[in-house]
């Protein structure tokens, strides 16, 4: 089983990241150690490698491996950074990035997957924070982050987000313009109260919500 699950992997890294430019040596090794079976319930495992979404329960969603290693090639992850995701879900982004960078923290808004992942990363020998909050305030005393992922769509770019990023950091975030439409930005904090902006893709993502429950 062990080897089904690996030859799978390197068909999605192949296929689905090489395949479409994703050319980080960092991103890609971290998607080879990482199992993305394991962050997918049981009745699902068998649709682990394909490219798309998957449910992982409470109404959210397990994203599909493109959009993530597209996302993290965006920050730029490096091995000193600080980095945050915000809706950590499941976990796999945080093990991810945690494959890559020194220090990963996730903030998601529901208990029940703040105790999944924390499981999920347990098992799987990561030892990572998670705060149960509200992800549009961030985690302002873990900051400043060299580059932060919101894995959910907001209707605007949180202030509490783009203050807590360093000098130089990146953060994407998928913007909700209209009702099922939605881009990813990418924000650099550039000095002087200053942010560059850019918009990149169509994605579709789950709601960025406030508040935690």
């Amino acid at each position: 089983m062990r080897e089904k699950y690996r030859q799978a992997r390197e068909e999605m890294i192949e296929n689905q990241l090489k395949r479409r430019g994703i050319d980080d040596g960092k991103i890609l090794e971290a998607f080879r150690q990482v199992p993305r079976h394991e962050f997918v319930p049981e009745k699902n495992r068998h649709k682990a490698y394909r490219d798309h979404p998957l449910p992982i329960g409470e109404e959210q969603t397990i994203s599909q491996p493109y959009i993530v290693a597209y996302m993290m090639e965006k920050i730029k992850p490096e091995g000193d950074n600080r980095l945050l995701e915000v809706g950590s879900g499941c976990g796999y982004v945080l093990a991810l990035l945690a494959e890559i960078a020194a220090e990963v923290y996730g903030v998601e808004r529901r208990s029940s997957l703040v105790e999944m992942s924390r499981k999920n990363l347990k098992d799987l020998g990561y030892d990572l924070e998670i705060k149960h909050g509200d992800g549009t305030r961030g985690w302002s005393e873990k900051s400043p982050f060299d580059g932060i992922i919101v894995s959910a769509a907001a209707g605007k770019i949180p202030d509490h987000l783009k203050k807590q990023l360093a000098i130089g950091g990146r953060m994407i975030i998928p913007i909700s313009r209209k009702v099922f439409q939605q881009q990813l930005v990418l924000v650099k904090r550039t000095g002087g109260g200053r942010y560059d902006t850019r918009k990149l893709n169509p994605v579709r993502f789950v709601p960025l919500l406030e508040g935690k429950e």
